[in-house]
């Protein structure tokens, strides 16, 4: 069999992003005569990365910026270059881009879908009403296009199957798991706080909808109860003025420590705050955009043993009373001293850690996709 070249891109996303290298990536780079090229925005290319995969960190630019249109030229070019015969596109802003070579060069394309785009940008409040609007149909109206030329999707969230009435049946459903490390052990289990400290952790996007001011406000009144309590805040920014409030909020408050907020942090990291920590929060607000989806961190507390402090939402609660993993709160009006008393008592994982929540669950089914697509 011929070698075969598979790139996969995304204008935001790093080089060395959880999804799109560490699980897609590397998956596919276990395919015998694959090479496979990773384009992203400018970051750390992964030292441990296997010999048949390559990295293109192309992109940097600012959000609001001309080099956001320009990048598709530079995306353009390397297409020409690399001449991949499957493209696996991570974004809907490289979609137009990616069908225009796939069609001139016959190469297959894939449509990993990871947010349901349109209804984020309608559901949250990052835009003016009709700006938002716009934005959304104009996304549906790429999508749309792309979709008969598109040979597979791949579905982050189950919930996308009914929310997108573009995908017809050719899908798979890749749900975000825990991608283990090469030093992973499981935790030990049950997990119980009677005497340990409360250490607090909220890691990936930092943004209201996903509750940062509301874990802030649980860590200064958990520490008005016991001193000892920590809040660690890792991950990136994109909004300058929700970093503004973040910064007014945490002021003077030598309990709560951040790392990144307006620089983007290796995973690598965020993984190393997790093994420290003990509890892990989700404090998302109510919105449509997240209410069916299932938060990659909850998958990645799980998998370290965090004791979980997560918003009241029926599907997120099934998992977490299933795996006796932490809490459902209703963090707007939590009682601190009751809450203490509840974590200070119970015992969490006492079935051992879930089994159902690593990705070697999902890789069969991405690597038989590939596979059958490169035969």
């Amino acid at each position: 069999m011929s070698e075969k070249r598979i790139l996969l891109a995304s204008l935001l996303k790093p080089i060395n992003d959880t999804r799109m290298y560490e699980k897609l990536g590397l998956s596919i780079s276990k395919i015998p005569n694959t090479q496979v090229h990773i384009c992203g925005f400018s970051a750390p290319v992964p030292a441990s990365a296997p010999t048949n995969i390559t990295f293109h960190p192309i992109f940097k630019f600012k959000r609001l910026s001309v080099g956001r249109f320009t990048a598709q030229f530079d995306y353009y070019r390397l297409l020409l270059s690399v001449k991949p015969a499957i493209v696996i596109v991570c974004t809907h802003e490289l979609l137009l881009t990616s069908l225009l070579y796939c069609r001139k060069y016959k190469a297959k394309l894939v449509y990993d879908v990871q947010e349901n785009y349109a209804l984020n940008l309608r559901s949250q409040f990052n835009y003016a009403a009709l700006v938002k609007q716009l934005l959304a149909f104009g996304v549906e109206s790429i999508e749309r296009f792309s979709t008969p030329s598109v040979s597979s999707f791949i579905l982050a969230e189950r919930c996308y199957a009914n929310e997108l009435t573009f995908l017809k049946d050719r899908f798979i459903i890749l749900e975000n798991k825990y991608k283990r490390q090469p030093d992973y052990t499981l935790p030990n289990t049950p997990v119980s706080l009677p005497d340990k400290q409360l250490r607090l952790l909220y890691s990936g996007s930092i943004s209201e909808e996903y509750g940062i001011l509301e874990a802030i406000a649980l860590a200064d009144r958990l520490y008005t109860l016991d001193k000892n309590t920590t809040l660690t805040i890792i991950g990136y920014c994109s909004n300058s003025h929700t970093w503004q409030k973040v910064q007014e909020a945490t002021k003077g408050k030598s309990y709560i420590s951040i790392i990144g907020g307006t620089t983007l942090v290796p995973h690598t990291d965020i993984i190393r705050e997790m093994q420290q920590s003990t509890i892990g929060l989700l404090p998302y607000r109510p919105n449509q955009s997240t209410a069916n989806c299932i938060p990659t961190k909850l998958y990645e507390y799980m998998a370290h043993g965090l004791i979980i402090l997560i918003s009241q939402n029926p599907l997120w609660q099934g998992i977490v009373q299933q795996h006796q993993a932490g809490l459902s709160v209703a963090f707007e009006s939590i009682n601190a001293a009751e809450l203490v008393k509840q974590l200070r008592q119970q015992q969490f994982y006492t079935k051992n850690t879930p089994k159902d929540i690593f990705w070697d669950e999902e890789e069969p089914k991405l690597l038989d996709m590939i596979s059958n697509m490169i035969r």
